[in-house]
C-alpha cells in the first residue's frame, strides 16, 4: 500500500511558476512509475506528465510540453512537477498517481493503483 500526499499548490499570476511535490510512503518508491493528472472545473481529469520507474523516461501532455518538468528524488520518496509560464487554463486540481513497475498505458488514469488527494492550482490572468 502506498499513500501519496501532494503539496505546493496555490494562487499564482499568469506567467509565474509553482513546484508541486508528491510525497510517498513506503520503502519501494523507486519501483513506482509516477504520474501527474489534473482536473479543471466541469472537465474530466486529464494526463499531465509521467516519469517511468526504470530509466526515468518522461512523457508530457502537449498542452504543458516545454513549460512543465516532472522529476523524482528516490532518496526522498518524492516526485515533483515544476510548472513554469503558467496560464489561466492550467487552473485545476492536480493529482499525483503511482503504479508499481508501470510501463504501459501510463498516460491513462486506469493504469494507476494509488492516488493522492489533490492540490489546487489557480492561475490568475
Amino acid at each position: 500500500q502506498v499513500q501519496l500526499v501532494e503539496s505546493g499548490g496555490g494562487l499564482v499570476q499568469a506567467g509565474g511558476s509553482l513546484r508541486l511535490s508528491c510525497a510517498a510512503s513506503g520503502r519501494t518508491f523507486s519501483t513506482y512509475t509516477m504520474g501527474w493528472f489534473r482536473q479543471a472545473p466541469g472537465k474530466e481529469r486529464e494526463f499531465v506528465a509521467v516519469i517511468i520507474w526504470s530509466g526515468g523516461k518522461t512523457y508530457y501532455a502537449d498542452s504543458v510540453k516545454g513549460r512543465f518538468t516532472i522529476s523524482r528524488d528516490n532518496a526522498k520518496n518524492t516526485a515533483y512537477l515544476q510548472m513554469n509560464s503558467l496560464k489561466a487554463e492550467d487552473t485545476a486540481v492536480y493529482f499525483c498517481a503511482a503504479v508499481r513497475y508501470g510501463s504501459t498505458d501510463v498516460l491513462r488514469e486506469r493504469a494507476y493503483d494509488y492516488w493522492g488527494q489533490g492540490t489546487q492550482v489557480t492561475v490568475s490572468s
